[in-house]
């Protein structure tokens, strides 16, 4: 079911994380703290990797570095050989807040990074039109933010993301927010469009159903500092049944993993409020 080893499933990585290491200030402790920790892993191309840890274990961290947001304080991340240092066209992130501009309609919000590039109205309209489709928002193109549900804000945001075709898709608990029936919805269109226009794509969460029904491979973190705990392999094909006896095994054993790591965040978290007071 599982396996230690930090290698992509199959063929070349596309992004490889050496040795990652992460330290911030503390400013109301004055206190160094350590987010990441000998971090060792590769993403093979087409992949879907999901992360899951307790909270404050750098999984957005993690992200982020690859992102280009964040520079590690040791180690480097690649991105087909090259050194990640800074944010580029190349890698699309989607965020648990939708960050939509309220006075834009659908169509002005999702064309607004191929304006900004300078691609041609004419262009920008057939790829616009064409990732509309794509995230089921037909009909919609005229609407505002504030005239769209929770989840047709979310894809909006994925197709904002989308349009700019990126070879590597980053999302940082976009789902987190939307109600369970909204969020079973984003997560099987999210699948349909990753599984037509294949790329690699990273998905944290805080969900173990949400990472074992989307990922090819799962990273558990420890808490904190973040390190890799395990890696499972989710050998279950698609569309996935999340009330079949192996998909629940997976779960299970997940589940297992996580427990001792989010006691010890939970029991690091009370020692920092006791030493506060």
């Amino acid at each position: 079911m599982s396996t230690t080893a930090r290698k992509a499933t199959s063929g070349s990585p596309r992004i490889v994380a050496r040795g990652l290491r992460k330290e911030f200030v503390d400013i109301s402790r004055q206190a160094q703290v350590v987010a990441l920790s000998n971090i060792d892993l590769d993403i093979g191309e087409d992949e879907f990797l999901t992360i899951l840890g307790p909270s404050g274990c750098g999984k957005s961290t993690l992200l982020n570095i690859i992102a280009g947001f964040e520079h590690a304080t040791d180690g480097e991340v690649r991105l087909d050989g090259q050194t990640i240092r800074d944010p580029g066209p190349d890698r699309g992130v989607v965020f648990q807040e939708y960050a939509l501009f309220p006075w834009l309609n659908v169509v002005q919000n999702i064309e607004f990074g191929l304006r900004e590039r300078g691609v041609p109205k004419a262009e920008r309209k057939v790829r616009v039109t064409r990732q509309i489709s794509a995230v089921g928002l037909d009909g919609f193109e005229d609407r505002f933010p504030q005239e769209l549900s929770g989840g047709m804000r979310q894809r909006v945001a994925l197709a904002r993301v989308l349009v700019n075709d990126p070879k590597i898709l980053l999302m940082d608990e976009p789902f987190a927010a939307l109600d369970a029936q909204t969020r079973t919805i984003m997560q099987t269109e999210l699948l349909r469009v990753w599984s037509a226009e294949r790329r690699t794509a990273l998905f944290v969460t805080h969900n173990i159903e949400e990472a074992v029904l989307l990922g090819d491979r799962l990273v558990v973190m420890t808490a904190r500092p973040g390190r890799i705990k395990e890696i499972v392999n989710v050998k279950l094909p698609r569309p996935r049944d999340v009330t079949s006896a192996e998909f629940n095994e997976i779960r299970r054993y997940v589940a297992s993993l996580l427990e001792s790591e989010v006691q010890t965040a939970f029991a690091s978290m009370q020692a920092g409020k006791n030493a506060q007071s």
